[in-house]
């Protein structure tokens, strides 16, 4: 296979780092399209990894983390979940399934994924909750009595299945991109 040129690897990334920022920008300014704008954001950053541009996957990453906090006025608590996992949960799948060949090892890198994923959730309780002033009511005092419970089995649970779904996303992404022609 011929190796794809750095003026390649340099757009793509770029484009990623755009179509991220303006994701996050987005979703910090409309509150209820915060979600799908990690969302968005995460497919962008899965473009450079459809050619093995680790270093632009992380480059592209870091701008947009880097943009999206000075375009949403300086609202670093919306963007921190992106910028502590989520934005680098492609990364971490593109390194597992490029390094690891053995099942075990799998299973290892799915118990790492699902503790930073656990302790995202962690911080955005605590952190987010102290600042945004969580209401007190019937709701907050279950999560509160069985926030560890619901963080370590439900939020495991829901990310093996959000683990095995951006799997599938980036596969479909590698082969859009592969369809590109310079």
């Amino acid at each position: 296979m011929k190796r794809p040129k750095k003026s390649f690897e340099i757009a793509l990334s770029a484009i990623a780092c755009a179509l991220a920022a303006v994701s996050l920008t987005v979703g910090s300014y409309v509150d209820f399209l915060l979600p799908s704008g990690y969302l968005f954001a995460i497919f962008a950053l899965m473009l450079p990894l459809s050619r093995d541009f680790i270093w632009g996957e992380a480059l592209a990453l870091i701008g947009a983390v880097l943009l999206a906090f000075l375009c949403a006025g300086f609202q670093i608590l919306l963007i921190l979940p992106f910028a502590v996992f989520f934005g680098w949960h492609p990364l971490l799948n593109y390194l597992q399934l490029r390094f690891t060949k053995k099942k075990p090892l799998h299973a290892l890198w799915l118990l790492l994924k699902a503790a930073l994923f656990d302790g995202t959730l962690l911080l955005i309780w605590f952190v987010l909750g102290e600042v945004l002033g969580f209401p007190q009511s019937t709701w907050y005092e279950f999560v509160e009595q069985y926030l560890y419970y619901l963080v370590f089995i439900g939020g495991t649970v829901l990310f093996a299945v959000y683990d095995v779904l951006i799997f599938l996303c980036q596969r479909s992404m590698n082969r859009i991109v592969a369809r590109i022609r310079r």
